[in-house]
């Protein structure tokens, strides 16, 4: 796949438009892939894309790099680290499925990333780089504080304003801890270590086209009133992944943990 740049937190409406003028076809959400359970054995091409070479704008004081992006024992590592790369003092590491997902069950298991400044996030995009709008569902840790995580959701590059600040008991850095969220045509449900956190069921806020699942860790030198103040770390951090699940409408569950299991 040629490298392509992730999901940007500002776009333009012209861009949007002039994607849907062009004549592509919406893929929407119903039309995802199938189901999958990935424990990082090892991280293949064929599932993930290795984010390399760029950054998702001005905000971002890192360029993804695929020397940021490492399996061992079982677990991915994306790091970060200070280290000069194109234009950014920083590295940072990012991946993405090459497949796109549409209603279903989206499950990680994930060790965050403690300071100010940095975010750990899983989510789902898809956005005008893949001539789509841009639709996004997030769990963002936010290293400034990481007893809590922060859920929401963008509908056609807007951000609804339904995010909420959750507590992850023990602390999103500490430990690995358990996330999901549970997409279907009318509603979201979000969840931390099996418990309902969250709900969305305004039609006018749910996003509606299938979507890529990305897994990253990046710094902001501006975002400072949502991020706090960038603190550089004195060593290189990472976050941690054990496992990431997804699990289509009507499939059977697929480790005994998952919410797919109590539905």
């Amino acid at each position: 796949m040629a490298h392509e740049p992730t999901r940007l937190r500002t776009i333009a409406a012209s861009t949007i438009i002039a994607a849907l003028a062009s004549g592509t076809t919406i893929a929407h959400a119903v039309e995802g892939g199938a189901s999958f359970i990935e424990e990082f054995d090892d991280l293949t091409s064929e599932r993930w894309y290795v984010s390399d070479g760029w950054s998702n704008g001005d905000h971002q004081n890192c360029t993804w790099s695929k020397d940021q992006v490492a399996v061992e024992d079982g677990v991915l590592r994306l790091g970060f680290a200070a280290e000069r790369y194109k234009d950014r003092e920083n590295v940072c590491g990012e991946v993405q499925t090459n497949e796109r997902f549409g209603y279903g069950t989206y499950e990680v298991r994930m060790k965050a990333v403690e300071g100010s400044g940095l975010n750990t996030g899983f989510f789902t995009y898809i956005g005008p780089v893949h001539k789509q709008p841009h639709d996004e569902i997030d769990f963002e840790v936010l290293g400034k504080d990481p007893s809590k995580v922060q859920v929401n959701q963008y509908v056609d590059g807007e951000n609804v304003g339904d995010e909420k600040l959750v507590e992850v008991t023990g602390g999103a850095a500490d430990d690995f801890n358990d996330y999901a969220f549970v997409w279907e045509e009318g509603r979201i449900a979000w969840y931390v270590n099996g418990e309902l956190v969250h709900e969305a069921t305004d039609p006018d806020k749910l996003p509606s086209h299938a979507s890529k699942i990305y897994l990253s860790l990046w710094g902001s030198d501006t975002l400072t009133s949502w991020m706090g103040a960038f603190e550089a770390p004195g060593e290189p951090v990472a976050a941690e992944i054990d496992r990431v699940a997804f699990t289509a409408p009507g499939d059977e569950c697929q480790f005994p943990e998952s919410v797919a299991c109590a539905d």
